[in-house]
């Protein structure tokens, strides 16, 4: 399971900087079009359908590097005042149904494409894409995701059922401030390493 978790979190890490790179693509192209507009009186055409798809397929293939690094937000008001038990029974909880629920959303959006392909649906913009490619790498990104989730839920599960409660938390439990001061400082000597090696 190690060999797989690891190839998780590299395909999902190269999905991030997939994702990231189309929404900086995306605030560039935009860019462009103001200025076209301000000062030439003309525009991309199409820049706000690129935008969008490149906000939509960003935010799909980005789920799953965020989930693995635990960056997803919560709200544990309550949660850090639990047993260790209770609390890894609600993240598991809390994974299966955010799995169930963009299970639901590819499973409805595998529809859409499948009408979209059927029916060569193009947008309505003067670019004319053929909607069924955005919609293909945007489920792709969420494929990447949910096959992330359900790796780490069996890895977390598999763990918590051994006993080992610490090592599941750190798999899918809400990151504490320690843990993220750790991971800053580390962050800081890394960069201070690379920096005096040059």
């Amino acid at each position: 399971m190690d060999s797989l978790s690891a190839i998780s979190r590299r395909v999902s890490r190269w999905g991030l900087w997939f994702g990231g790179a189309l929404v900086l693509l995306a605030a560039i192209v935009i860019g462009i079009d103001v200025l076209m507009r301000k000062f030439l009186a003309a525009s991309i055409g199409g820049a706000d359908e690129l935008a969008g798809y490149a906000l939509a397929i960003g935010t799909a293939w980005g789920l799953g590097a965020a989930l693995l690094d635990r960056a997803h937000i919560r709200i544990d008001s309550l949660y850090v005042h639990f047993a260790p038990a209770l609390r890894i029974a609600l993240d598991l909880a809390g994974l299966a149904l955010l799995l169930a629920f963009f299970g639901l959303v590819a499973w409805h959006g595998i529809g859409v494409a499948e009408q979209s392909w059927t029916a060569g649906s193009r947008s309505q913009s003067a670019l004319e894409t053929p909607t069924v490619i955005p919609q293909v790498l945007w489920l792709a990104g969420l494929a990447v995701f949910l096959a992330s989730g359900i790796l780490l839920l069996a890895q977390a599960l598999a763990t918590a059922i051994g006993g080992r409660l610490g090592d599941a938390v750190r798999l899918v439990g809400t990151r504490s401030a320690e843990e993220e001061v750790e991971e800053e400082i580390r962050d800081i000597r890394e960069r201070a390493a690379r920096e005096a090696g040059r």
